[in-house]
């Protein structure tokens, strides 16, 4: 990988770090709304991600390999990674897997109004939701949008479209090679 694409992800890395302090700081707020603990997983799944976080978890995963997977077919629905409701790559897992369980603010798909997700397992008893407390989706997945642009740009083994994503299972096969 060239010197360009490796900036690409540091400047994903440090975003992470960024998403990763802000999702610790709402799951802290929102603790005793919140159902998800370890052992939870039934969001875990088969996620695909953008390149550029592909493969940083890739390269991290290659450094320090899982003590353990699962071979599932790429397209399968379950993630390869996921074992006895444990993330076997819990340091390296992508943004999906950082932010689930909390409550997410997004703009709706017409762009004119905002929109909550949250786990249906979670805030049962609570509705005071505000932009102080809820993970502006929007704002990083822009971020990481643009970080990847020119990630794709200057990763010269495989090419991509802006758009494209990968399957987490594939982390499987390319960890092998």
């Amino acid at each position: 990988m060239n010197e360009m694409a490796k900036e690409e992800l540091a400047k994903y890395r440090q975003l992470r770090d960024e998403v990763s302090e802000l999702s610790e700081k709402l799951a802290n707020l929102h603790n005793e709304h919140m159902a998800c603990k370890k052992g939870c997983s039934e969001c875990c799944m088969n996620f695909q991600v953008l390149p550029v976080e592909y493969f940083s978890i890739l390269d991290e995963l290659k450094q320090n390999p899982p003590a353990s997977y699962r071979e599932l077919d790429e397209d399968a629905e379950e993630c390869n990674f996921l074992i006895d409701d444990l993330c076997q790559i819990y340091a390296s897992r992508p943004f999906i897997c950082r932010t689930h369980g909390l409550p997410l603010l997004y703009m709706n798909q017409e762009g004119d109004a905002w929109e909550l997700s949250a786990c249906p397992f979670n805030f049962t008893e609570f509705d005071d939701f505000h932009a102080e407390n809820t993970y502006p989706q929007d704002t990083y997945n822009s971020k990481i949008f643009m970080i990847n642009q020119e990630f794709i740009k200057h990763y010269e083994l495989e090419k991509f479209g802006e758009f494209d994503l990968i399957p987490i299972n594939r982390l499987v096969h390319d960890l092998k090679k």
